[in-house]
């Protein structure tokens, strides 16, 4: 049991350290959301595609900023601005706390206690909360995004002059997400008081032998 307990928060913190790496990755990185141009000059060298990540968006060799003036704004606009301002706050708030949450597993590995343990388990979970709120909420701006342009443009004359789809960043806030259910599940199972029974006394301590 001992061995099973020591595997079981072996992967649970390789997991936490991957969904941490790769959450931080995600929000660092501008390649959330693609805007291909489909080009009729093939000739044109001038690049047109676009990238964004959560607070700059590249339009070629133009950078643009994520800046913030609700007088320039329609309602439609604002509520989509208010969306983003959740997301940039919902992403990294995750990101610290699943920080935290690798301590209190660490310390909660050590001290092989189930409450602690359980808890642990229970805040990570809350993390995954967090980033999946955040990843869904940027899905549904981006879709909010889109449609709004379409309306002003029209959906047939957008698709004949670009083409859209989500980046690799949001593949790794997803995989993060992911990581961060299996790091809950693995310390559920590390918490089972038959796996933390280390010797007949049956205390969770490990043996001094």
């Amino acid at each position: 049991m001992k061995q099973s307990f020591r595997s079981l928060v072996i992967i649970a913190g390789i997991f936490g350290i991957l969904s941490f790496a790769f959450l931080a990755a995600a929000i660092g990185s501008d390649y959330w959301y693609i805007i291909k141009v489909n080009r009729t000059n093939r000739t044109n060298t001038k690049v047109l595609d676009s990238h964004s990540g959560l607070w700059i968006t590249y339009e070629g060799q133009k950078v643009y900023s994520f800046t913030f003036n609700s007088s320039n704004y329609s309602e439609p606009e604002m509520r989509m601005l208010n969306m983003h301002s959740a997301i940039v706050v919902l992403l990294p708030l995750s990101l610290v706390l699943i920080l935290f949450g690798g301590i209190c597993g660490l310390i909660s590995s050590l001290a092989r206690s189930t409450v602690l343990l359980t808890v642990t388990a229970s805040y990570l979970f809350l993390c995954s909360v967090l980033t999946l709120s955040g990843v869904s909420l940027y899905i549904s701006y981006s879709q909010q995004a889109l449609a709004e342009t379409e309306r002003l443009v029209g959906a047939e004359r957008l698709a004949q002059v670009v083409s859209t789809s989500f980046g690799w960043s949001l593949g790794l806030a997803w995989l993060s997400f992911c990581l961060e259910v299996l790091t809950c599940l693995l310390l559920l199972l590390a918490a089972r008081p038959a796996t933390l029974q280390s010797g007949p006394s049956g205390h969770g301590w490990p043996s001094m032998s």
